[in-house]
């Protein structure tokens, strides 16, 4: 049905990565997840006051929250769409996640609702009524919450977006708690023994699961969190695949949205090139990573000696003193400087977050290494944090 609207509403709806297409699919997902839950509220509610059962009742309310989701997403991916303006230059790409963020705390308050019903009809026991007309409905609402959780896990594949896969993460507890009310009721009319009450609690614990993962999979970006190993690898196989960049560091991805990521990088060169031509070849970089990788990009072009064997066995020196204080350790931006009473050895060391060492600690232990060897040396260290 999605792919039939698509085609009818959507222009180009094969080109994901165009901003007007993802929005358009968030959009009509949005709207199409209202007229569903809809349904599904009417169906469940009937079904329940049918049965009187506070389980189904409840399972009815959280599909109107739903309705309420959808709509809230379909307003962010709006919002989303719009254009970079004087107050925000970067865009609203990061709306998004705010919805993403909002529908979660709906998930999380609609599962803290039905906690108390539960607990309350745990309290109080009724033995709920139960045809097959409620068994019908049902049935029928597992099996339109699951066609719900494809469609939005397959677009939200698709296009990447943050908030359609914690809605289809909420279609997909739908489904669960749904089966789960229909085994009780079940059980309920076939041995007599009255669970409705622990089959409410049962899934209301299932549902604020569900929506604490969500929440943390749209707070993470709000955040700044770190992005895939694969981005990274594909941004320095791009970056390292022209001949006059023999490596990357210092790389910081900034996430302004689905769509709108700017990077920025350190690349070395080696010092004896000509810095006219190797800049020709960063300003081709930073051309043509946007088109490979969707990503604006700046890149700082860092001279390094390479043909130097003193340069060259220092520099290996270093490293090795680095990973005896922690094998995690990595230099870079090494530059050795010869002076008429002692030689500086500069270079930037990056230490994991969760190092134990504090900086000073660092740059003291390394330093001090260093200074010990034969020769008079003398270590500028900086330490850096991997961001990526």
């Amino acid at each position: 049905m999605i792919r039939l609207l698509a085609m009818i509403f959507i222009k180009d709806r094969n080109n994901q990565g165009d901003m007007h297409v993802r929005h358009a699919y968030g959009v009509l997902c949005g709207a199409f997840g209202v007229f569903l839950n809809l349904v599904l509220f009417g169906m469940k509610l009937m079904a329940g006051l049918i049965s009187g059962s506070v389980a189904i009742i409840a399972d009815a309310i959280n599909n109107l929250s739903d309705a309420g989701s959808s709509v809230i997403s379909m307003v962010g991916f709006k919002m989303a769409g719009q254009k970079p303006d004087p107050e925000h230059p970067f865009g609203h790409g990061r709306i998004e996640y705010v919805t993403g963020l909002a529908v979660s705390m709906l998930i999380i308050v609609m599962g803290f609702e039905l906690l108390k019903t539960s607990v309350s009809k745990i309290r109080n026991p009724q033995m709920p009524e139960f045809t097959p007309v409620v068994a019908g409905f049902l049935i029928v609402s597992i099996i339109i919450k699951l066609y719900m959780f494809y469609y939005n896990t397959k677009v939200g594949k698709k296009i990447k977006s943050a908030a359609m896969n914690a809605t289809a993460l909420d279609s997909f507890t739908d489904s669960i708690a749904t089966l789960v009310v229909l085994a009780c009721s079940l059980i309920s009319y076939y041995t007599g023994v009255i669970i409705d009450g622990w089959c409410g609690l049962a899934v209301s614990l299932f549902v604020l699961s569900a929506g604490l993962s969500a929440a943390k999979d749209t707070i993470d970006p709000l955040l700044g969190s770190k992005p895939s190993q694969e981005y990274v690898d594909a941004i320095e196989k791009f970056v390292t695949s022209y001949k006059d960049i023999i490596g990357i560091h210092d790389l910081v991805v900034h996430d302004y949205g689905p769509g709108r990521i700017m990077i920025s990088l350190h690349a070395e060169v080696p010092a004896d090139r000509n810095m006219l031509d190797v800049h020709d070849t960063i300003d081709n970089i930073e051309r043509k990573i946007n088109e490979k990788l969707g990503c604006s990009c700046v890149i700082h072009m860092d001279p390094v000696v390479t043909n130097d064997p003193a340069t060259d066995r220092m520099k290996r020196l270093c490293e090795l003193i680095a990973k005896s204080v922690d094998e995690r350790f990595t230099i870079h931006d090494f530059r050795m400087v010869k002076g008429p009473s002692h030689t500086n050895l500069i270079f930037d060391v990056v230490a994991p977050f969760d190092c134990r060492l504090s900086e000073d600690a660092i740059r003291n232990t390394i330093s001090a290494k260093i200074e010990s060897l034969p020769g008079n040396h003398f270590a500028v260290i900086n330490v850096d944090r991997p961001y990526c």
